[in-house]
């Protein structure tokens, strides 16, 4: 297992600009290869500021997403938002599908409703979708029909894309609902959507429910009755759910000191945060590195 040393920042990578397209906003790729000298830099703990999905046809090596080990499976779909901590123990060979894309591209004229589907929001924290035959032909099939439009010049070839990304999108979602939960998802999330959205720009400088009231324009005594109404949790749980999940990134994935996540994480005071991190784990952050290292190793 490999961690950050002390002095460094885990890196953050941009998806790159397609050579062949010059599209700064999506990619979609085949691969049948090993990996080259190229990405050996993901061998290392670091971060994608972009939606990652990938259709393993073939390949069997050992990423890490967060703190959760996957052990890649052929004929299984997986899935990563941005900002998640990714790690691959080996560079093994892979074959597959792979699509990334920004969320600037969400946010294109007509697509976005995208962004409140399952598969993107991804409330349960999953990765992997399991597929049936079924499962496969479909989305083999869609994904060779996306491969083919962004990869050749037609006209309306945008809209053309779009709507096979629709598609995709929703079947992934349906498939995700069915794997991850089955509960009916409350008649109205978008206030608890926003809020979340608002805490995952400013975890880091707000840690009280007024601050992001006061972004939202509403008061914090309403904002927290319609957060628990809508989520079955305070509202200061989810800002204190959100620090604690970049606490445990970081206190895994690197050497940082405590100190220093401390700060990072917008705490003035070193033993608050201990205090902090243990009434919500139950362990101190130092017992916390070394029992999550000593199970995963």
């Amino acid at each position: 297992m490999y961690y950050s040393d002390t002095e460094t920042i885990i890196p953050k990578y941009a998806l790159e600009p397609d050579p062949a397209t010059g599209n700064k906003l999506f990619r979609m790729n085949k691969v049948d290869c090993k990996m080259n000298s190229m990405q050996t830099d993901f061998l290392a703990p670091h971060r994608k500021d972009y939606y990652f999905l990938v259709l393993v046809r073939q390949g069997s090596s050992r990423h890490w997403i967060d703190m959760t080990p996957y052990t890649l499976k052929q004929d299984t779909f997986y899935f990563t938002v941005p900002h998640q901590i990714h790690l691959k123990e080996e560079a093994e060979p892979l074959s597959g599908m792979i699509i990334a894309f920004t969320a600037e591209f969400l946010a294109l004229e007509g697509n976005s409703f995208l962004k409140l589907l399952p598969i993107i929001q991804n409330p349960h924290n999953g990765h992997e979708l399991s597929l049936s035959k079924e499962d496969i032909i479909f989305l083999e099939d869609t994904l060779d029909k996306i491969y083919a439009e962004y990869h050749t010049k037609n006209n309306w070839q945008h809209g053309m894309l779009m709507a096979y990304m629709h598609v995709l999108l929703i079947y992934l979602s349906r498939l995700y609902t069915e794997q991850f939960s089955n509960k009916k998802p409350a008649p109205d999330r978008e206030l608890l959507k926003k809020y979340l959205s608002r805490i995952e720009e400013s975890y880091t400088e707000l840690h009280e429910v007024a601050g992001y009231a006061d972004m939202l324009n509403i008061s914090a005594g309403h904002l927290g009755e319609l957060v628990k109404q809508q989520s079955g949790k305070p509202a200061i749980a989810h800002i204190h759910e959100r620090l604690i999940l970049e606490a445990k990134r970081l206190l895994f994935h690197t050497e940082q000191p405590v100190k220093e996540i401390t700060f990072q994480l917008g705490f003035k005071d070193t033993s608050y945060f201990n205090r902090f991190f243990k009434r919500i784990t139950g362990h101190t952050p130092v017992e916390y590195r070394l029992s999550s290292r000593e199970m995963y190793h």
